[in-house]
């Protein structure tokens, strides 16, 4: 088992780490006395957002830094890598936490909206990850942290696009966990629930009435207790983080049982439409 059991002292990139649950990582990894870089692509957010990383820290010689840059273009990603690595090394943790989401019927979701979620979820995870790996593997260590969703292992209506992209990380995390071990690379695998961040509420906008009566059914968890199974999971070595007891739940019963959870589901979207049906009839008369 591979873990990072004491931060101190280590240096970690966090990609997505202007907002949201990257955000809160990047403070809670600062505030162990680690170095900490963000990655994102709004500059007009990672100096708010580096400020707050500071703020985070334990210890004076902290060091931290941002770059900007979009996981979707690979030329970029790799310039940002290289010249970080130049200056700071290779760090010892990588989080990729940076995501994107935009749910709809699946009939009605462009073809565009699918490769901007392959190429951001999936594709960026990957080119980041390909980035650092010569480095980790010739030092004989490191640790990634791939930021997957409830939508990874459960099927979630109105979420074609974006599940597709984060089953493809959760495939892509369970070979690399494999080939990484013999190298002293410990990786993880996370599953968050919905999450109270910018980009869940940028969703809302699109939303098909059967994934909000799906979605409003559980509860929302912050991206601090998210960012605490993260770290919790680095520390101890686990390769799948499950942040919440409800996420904890469904995952277990939709292994052991999938039927089962499909056939709650399916009451839950039934009779959403239902609902739905009724009020557009209650309209045209």
């Amino acid at each position: 088992m591979i873990k990072l059991t004491n931060l101190n002292q280590k240096s970690a990139l966090v990609t997505g780490g202007s907002s949201g649950i990257g955000l809160a990582t990047a403070c809670l990894l600062a505030s162990k006395g680690a170095n900490v870089y963000i990655l994102a692509r709004r500059k007009e957010y990672l100096s708010t957002a580096l400020e707050k990383i500071k703020s985070a820290a334990n210890r004076e010689e902290q060091t931290f830094g941002s770059i900007e840059a979009d996981v979707g273009d690979e030329n970029a990603v790799n310039s940002a890598i290289q010249n970080l690595i130049h200056t700071a090394g290779v760090p010892d943790l990588l989080i990729n936490s940076a995501g994107v989401a935009q749910p709809g019927y699946v009939q009605e979701i462009d073809m565009k909206v699918f490769r901007w979620m392959m190429e951001v979820n999936f594709f960026g995870t990957v080119q980041v990850i390909k980035s650092l790996l010569p480095g980790m593997m010739e030092r004989g260590s490191g640790y990634i942290v791939n930021i997957s969703s409830m939508a990874g292992y459960l099927g979630v209506f109105g979420y074609s696009a974006y599940g597709a992209s984060k089953y493809a990380v959760r495939g892509f995390s369970d070979v690399l966990r494999a080939e990484m071990k013999p190298h002293g690379i410990g990786v993880s695998l996370v599953f968050p629930p919905d999450t109270e961040t910018p980009q869940l509420a940028y969703e809302e906008q699109f939303k098909p009435d059967e994934t909000k009566a799906l979605t409003e059914s559980g509860g929302r968890m912050s991206p601090e207790e998210v960012a605490r199974a993260i770290v919790k999971g680095i520390e101890k070595g686990r390769y799948l983080i499950l942040p919440g007891g409800e996420n904890k739940i469904f995952y277990h019963l939709n292994n052991l049982l999938g039927g089962t959870v499909f056939s709650v589901m399916d009451g839950m979207i039934s009779n959403a439409q239902k609902k739905k049906s009724k009020t557009e009839q209650a309209k045209n008369k």
